[in-house]
């Protein structure tokens, strides 16, 4: 019997991810500050994250993101405190029939994404429209105050 070394060939299950260590390194954060606004509330790993873009404008801040086959009804946007949650979640089931074979199929998909926003937004006049499967969000900036200053007697 012989011995020697063999060539390390890694399987696609065993590559390393530089994505998915920096979502693991993120989520190490999170949890170290305690927010509880951490990806895990909302992720795991049948979650799909859709990328998305986000536009500063003057006025306002556009989040575009693109949800191929997803119903209105089906997504959720939450803003609080200057950081915006899409998720939705698919549900498709057919069914097909052929000479003696029965065939039914069922997708069920579900996607999330939470991040922060460059500016402080007026939450409660913020809008979506979502139009041939691509979202877009549009959320008024937040007016500044101006500084008020106190006379000393």
């Amino acid at each position: 019997m012989k011995f020697g070394l063999t060539p390390w060939r890694p399987s696609s299950a065993s590559r390393w991810d530089p994505f998915d260590e920096m979502r693991h390194m993120q989520e190490r954060l999170y949890n170290m500050f305690g927010d509880e606004s951490s990806p895990s509330e909302m992720m795991d790993m049948d979650t799909l994250s859709p990328l998305v873009d986000i536009e500063e404008k003057d006025d306002k801040i556009v989040v575009t993101t693109d949800l191929p086959g997803v119903s209105k009804d089906d997504i959720n946007i939450d803003i609080k405190n200057d950081r915006v949650w899409i998720s939705a979640n698919t549900h498709k089931e057919s069914k097909e029939e052929q000479e003696g074979y029965l065939m039914r199929e069922r997708t069920y998909s579900r996607f999330a994404r939470a991040f922060n926003l460059p500016s402080s937004v007026d939450e409660d006049a913020a809008s979506a429209k979502l139009e041939d499967g691509v979202l877009t969000i549009t959320i008024p900036k937040a007016e500044i105050e101006e500084k008020h200053r106190i006379m000393i007697e």
